[in-house]
């Protein structure tokens, strides 16, 4: 698993976070481990609501993050596009591609919208959650055993995520 991470500033105050890996399964498992409530209950979140193009989901993710997000496109099994509340005000952008190479699939994620200060909070934390879909996939069981909730973190999300944050924290913004 080789978790590649970019992070760049959009403007002054907003910047984005792009991760990417490629998968040992087929696009259509894959999309199934981020767009179904149960698969994504393995890895990175409890979701539920309007599950479809135009809906609003509510979801706890294994960081803590909590919040609404709108379905904007659900193109399967290839583009999803969420919008997000990043703060009380501010929306922010979670896009993911998915795309078939031979029997296995890669998979791109960027957040947008996201504080500039704190894109190494978010990098680190979107390279952990694209880690726990890796470990997911390859047990067809949950990262994290130990559960979540939107005040605590769960365990090994939260250690690993302090482990990769001060690299983050010296990678250049582009």
């Amino acid at each position: 698993m080789r978790i590649t991470g970019t992070m760049r500033a959009l403007d002054e105050t907003q910047g984005a976070v792009r991760v990417e890996d490629v998968y040992e399964t087929d696009i259509d498992d894959l999309w199934a481990a981020c767009t179904s409530p149960e698969r994504l209950a393995r890895w990175i979140a409890e979701v539920s609501g309007d599950l479809h193009e135009g809906g609003t989901v509510q979801a706890v993710f294994t960081s803590t993050w909590t919040g609404p997000a709108r379905i904007d496109v659900c193109d399967a099994p290839h583009h999803l596009l969420l919008t997000t509340q990043a703060g009380t005000d501010d929306e922010a952008q979670l896009e993911a591609w998915l795309t078939a190479e031979g029997p296995r699939t890669r998979l791109v994620v960027e957040e947008r919208g996201l504080p500039v200060g704190s894109l190494h909070f978010y990098g680190a934390g979107w390279q952990v959650h694209l880690e726990d879909l890796g470990r997911s996939l390859a047990s067809d069981g949950p990262a994290h055993v130990g559960g979540w909730s939107e005040q605590t973190p769960a365990p090994a999300w939260h250690a690993r995520w302090t482990e990769l944050t001060p690299a983050y924290q010296h990678t250049t913004v582009g």
